[in-house]
């Protein structure tokens, strides 16, 4: 069976920085788009980053320039390097991945990490 786990969330003051990570393990023939998504409470879970298998990027504009996406195929990994955070990125963060397995294509969901930007 497949399964994200994430880590890396935590709490940090603003002007700081995180770095998300989360690695896909199981049977897995192909990994195609990989993403971050988060989730404010009260707010619908919006994409904040996604990257392609050949490493083509898309952000959130609200996250433009200060979060970078990337992905480390052989390890099945998608990272999120959050610098310079603010108080508004506070949410819950989960990982998203569309894959090919033993059971077919599906799309999977991290258990979601929280990050708390605060002083």
């Amino acid at each position: 069976q497949v399964q994200l786990v994430e880590s890396g969330g935590g709490l940090v003051q603003p002007g700081g920085s995180l770095r998300l990570s989360c690695a896909a393990s199981g049977s897995i023939f192909s990994i195609s788009r990989m993403g971050w998504y988060r989730q404010a409470p009260g707010k619908q879970r919006e994409l904040v980053a996604s990257i392609s298998r050949g490493g083509t990027t898309n952000y959130a504009d609200s996250v433009k320039g200060r979060f970078t996406i990337s992905r480390d195929n052989a390890k099945n990994t998608v990272y999120l390097q959050m610098n310079s955070l603010k108080p508004e990125d506070t949410a819950v963060y989960y990982c998203n991945v569309g894959l090919v397995s033993s059971t077919g294509w599906n799309d999977y969901w991290g258990q979601g990490t929280q990050v708390t930007v605060s002083s």
